[in-house]
């Protein structure tokens, strides 16, 4: 068998022991050199494995064990010595036949890894030492932040724009790692954190989705809603059918979320006539609110049609500014 140089490659986010068979095989039967003590050097150790913490350059210890053993394995650090890699790699175009390059992922970071990384570093930024701006906040300066950031998120929906989606997500999960560590700041009685965030939500996807994580019938996606209907109603036990919704949103949107929880529990509830109310902004809004039942009729959404209709007009506002001569 040919020498070889094996760069191990593991994930930062999982325990140091969990590599994969193929890692174990290679780190018990060859040499093993580290840049540096971690966990990953104690966890190999405990298994009787000999570990080799390099102080001077890597390169050369690294040669110098493949002549004496035919083999060596080195321990890459969390950014993947890159350097050292690049540095091998001549090394060995240089002198053919020295040794091989083999790089081995001894476990791979699992999807929603970097997630991890997102609360350290709110951690920090939010912890002594950290942002005094962030530390400075509170659920309810932040309420603001929150809906700004949702809207933009929206917009680059509206727009198509999957690039500009993706940053402005990552700009509402800011918000909610920032508003979960700011909650275990609270009392112990009201503490939480985004453990617990993340928990209950996990809790609640299993809950409400009977046919994917229990013995359920499927059905079609009208059944399925339903279903979650049904089982949103007896977690909540509510007292009306209005309870839960969000009375802050938009008005328009406050509306036709109104017309449609009481249409679903077959509620014929007529919205007020213009022509009985008693003042001019009663009036008015009595008929913006059968505007939002008619379209809901015509499977429309009000909001949607309103934003599009009144973008248009600012385009022509536009239009008309730059036919306008300036004087």
């Amino acid at each position: 068998m040919s020498a070889r140089i094996v760069l191990l490659v593991t994930s930062p986010r999982l325990p140091a022991g969990l590599l994969t068979a193929a890692a174990w095989d290679v780190v018990r039967q060859a040499p093993v050199l580290a840049g540096a003590e971690s966990e990953l050097t104690t966890a190999i150790r405990s298994t009787g494995a000999e570990v080799t913490v390099v102080d001077g350059p890597a390169t050369q210890a690294l040669l110098d064990t493949v002549a004496a053993h035919g083999t060596a394995v080195w321990l890459s650090g969390p950014a993947g010595d890159e350097s050292l890699a690049r540095e091998l790699g001549l090394r060995l175009a240089r002198q053919p036949g020295l040794a091989e390059l083999e790089l081995m992922y001894g476990s791979w970071d699992p999807p929603g890894a970097r997630l991890l990384d997102a609360v350290a570093v709110m951690d920090r930024l939010a912890s002594p030492g950290g942002d005094p701006w962030k530390r400075a906040q509170t659920h309810r300066s932040l309420a603001g932040f929150l809906l700004e950031e949702c809207y933009e998120a929206y917009d680059a929906i509206s727009a198509g724009d999957t690039d500009a989606l993706r940053e402005e997500l990552g700009d509402v999960l800011l918000q909610v790692v920032l508003h979960a560590r700011l909650a275990e700041e609270l009392p112990e009685e009201q503490r939480w954190t985004v453990d617990d965030v993340a928990g209950d939500l996990v809790d609640k996807m299993v809950r409400r989705n009977p046919h994917v994580f229990a013995d359920g019938a499927g059905g079609t996606v009208e059944e399925i809603e339903a279903n979650w209907e049904r089982i949103k109603r007896a977690e909540k036990a509510r007292d009306s059918v209005l309870d839960g919704v969000a009375l802050s949103q938009p008005a328009l949107a406050l509306a036709a979320k109104i017309l449609d929880r009481a249409a679903r529990v077959g509620l014929a509830v007529p919205p007020p006539l213009a022509d009985t109310q008693v003042d001019a902004e009663a009036r008015l809004g009595a008929s913006l609110l059968t505007t939002v039942a008619a379209a809901r009729q015509a499977n429309l959404d009000p909001e949607a049609a309103l934003r599009r209709a009144t973008l248009a007009y600012a385009e022509s506002v536009r239009a008309a500014e730059r036919s306008t001569p300036s004087g």
